[in-house]
């Protein structure tokens, strides 16, 4: 396939249970090399998604491509690029870590041995023990090992840090998923459903919220930071009604004003400068912000 061919194409897909559309026309393109974050709500649609990407699932209508292949019809060239932890990892109860590696490792052309090993002292995982005595982070652990050791060309992942402790999961977003990009850049895709945002924020390069199915905001990450900003200001008195034409939202508490901007900050520091407030400073959302935001969000979607 073209380097600039997306690895992920997803085109009006639709998936319903029932009468219920869990993901209702979703759209999205993801570039190699990228990390993508996806994020929504539970319910919103993110691990249906996942699963048609996967042929787990069939899309009642629309495409889902993966190396501009169909899943449905490629889906051993497919699933031999890529990677994949889902939310809830179960293993065959009478094998041990290390037979359990041994087995994924089989079905793998590549396995990295020095990654494995690397991990395993990482997590502290005894390789000698019986899947069935691991805990829910253990068991976690064990399956980002075997995800990362193929070194794949993609890694889908559906919360992967669920059930690690705090320590682990960030070493395991900043250096284990830092290194597997690094390891091969511009090749190297993740896809990433979490609603740990803010431990992913460092990595994100783009990202779409979903909500009820239907994206409601896709954007490059350092373009979301640019556009959405956080203002406060502080008056020396409870200022007049604030008519703020264009800002995502403003809340005033006394004599202190907080506003959502949406690509429009300059424009509203210079409203609330002519006021002569006491302090006035802006910064930008968080994208963990921006998706806590993503009720206002809507009005920006335009």
């Amino acid at each position: 396939m073209n380097t600039d061919s997306p690895i992920i194409e997803i085109q009006n897909l639709t998936r319903r249970y029932g009468k219920l559309d869990a993901v209702d026309g979703l759209s999205l393109s993801v570039r190699p090399g990228k990390c993508y974050g996806f994020f929504g709500r539970n319910g919103a649609g993110k691990t249906t998604t996942i699963k048609c990407l996967l042929n787990l699932l069939r899309p009642d209508a629309g495409t889902a491509r993966v190396f501009g292949l169909d899943p449905r019809k490629e889906e051993v060239a497919v699933k031999s690029r890529l990677a994949y932890v889902p939310d809830q990892v179960a293993f065959y109860p009478w094998m041990t870590v290390r037979e359990t590696l041994e087995y994924f490792a089989s079905f793998r052309q590549h396995w990295n041995r020095d990654i494995e090993n690397d991990l395993l002292n990482r997590f502290q995982l005894d390789p000698a023990k019986k899947t069935t005595s691991l805990s829910k982070g253990q068991r976690t652990q064990l399956a980002l090992i075997s995800a990362i050791c193929p070194e794949p060309e993609l890694l889908v992942l559906d919360e992967p840090t669920s059930g690690l402790d705090p320590i682990v999961r960030r070493e395991f977003i900043e250096t284990v998923i830092g290194a597997y990009q690094s390891g091969d850049p511009g090749r190297r895709t993740v896809f990433v459903s979490t609603h740990l945002i803010s431990e992913f924020e460092g990595l994100i390069d783009e990202f779409t919220i979903i909500e009820q199915g239907r994206a409601l905001l896709t954007m490059e990450a350092d373009a979301a930071r640019d556009r959405f900003r956080k203002i406060r200001a502080r008056f020396a008195q409870p200022p007049a009604q604030l008519n703020l034409a264009g800002a995502l939202s403003v809340k005033q508490n006394g004599r202190e004003v907080e506003i959502l901007a949406n690509g429009n900050s300059e424009q509203l520091l210079a409203e609330l400068k002519a006021r002569s407030p006491e302090e006035l400073n802006s910064e930008s959302l968080s994208l963990e912000e921006i998706f806590v935001a993503s009720d206002v969000l809507k009005k920006a979607k335009a």
